[in-house]
């Protein structure tokens, strides 16, 4: 009898800015690539695409993000976005109502089309009034995503006076590097990557 078992066909598109590229990492990896290394991919056709532009915020994320995903998926396969947010709103000026609205607008198109999305918040910095704004957007982008039952990690609140994220970012001109990322990609994985994409987390 030919053997019916179907492999999952999943594709994942991330999108964000430069921090998606591991830039300041020196094994290269960032945290996407430890991401995607621990998932299982037994029985998955798993492929990602990272789509990243330098320096973007929520509004111009919302207007491209639709037209670059489109050619990475497809009607067969199981559509996955990632929305990696940060502070970039925040230097342009833009108010915390737009942020929200910007987001609101890229995860109901998303959930239109039946792609399932995941939320990654932005992650703090060194100065603290810089920070404290970011709480702010932080908690209101995490309200917007919950609000539609989408998974948000939020990065900031556990990262914002971690000892081993301030110094990785004091050594590495304000980015992270190495350790920077692999906390960045440990909370990912750990609040609700493997149950986002339904596959079984790997044993410690």
């Amino acid at each position: 009898m030919e053997d019916e078992h179907t492999e999952r066909q999943i594709r994942i598109v991330v999108v964000g800015d430069e921090l998606l590229t591991g830039t300041g990492d020196p094994r290269a990896l960032g945290w996407v690539g430890r991401v995607i290394s621990k998932t299982p991919i037994d029985d998955v056709d798993l492929q990602h695409y990272v789509l990243a532009v330098p320096g973007e915020g929520a509004e111009a994320l919302s207007q491209r993000w639709q037209t670059e995903a489109a050619p990475r998926f497809a009607a067969e396969t199981e559509n996955y976005l990632v929305i990696a947010l940060n502070g970039h709103d925040l230097r342009s000026s833009t108010s915390s109502a737009r942020s929200r609205l910007n987001l609101a607008n890229i995860l109901d198109r998303a959930s239109q089309q039946g792609i399932r999305c995941l939320c990654l918040g932005p992650t703090p910095t060194l100065d603290p009034e810089f920070n404290r704004s970011l709480t702010e957007l932080n908690r209101a982008w995490e309200d917007v995503a919950t609000r539609r039952s989408h998974t948000y990690v939020d990065a900031f609140t556990p990262l914002l006076n971690h000892g081993q994220w301030r110094e990785d970012l004091a050594a590495n001109e304000g980015r992270p590097g190495q350790a920077g990322y692999g906390l960045i990609a440990w909370l990912v994985l750990h609040r609700g990557w493997y149950q986002w994409l339904d596959l079984p987390e790997p044993s410690p």
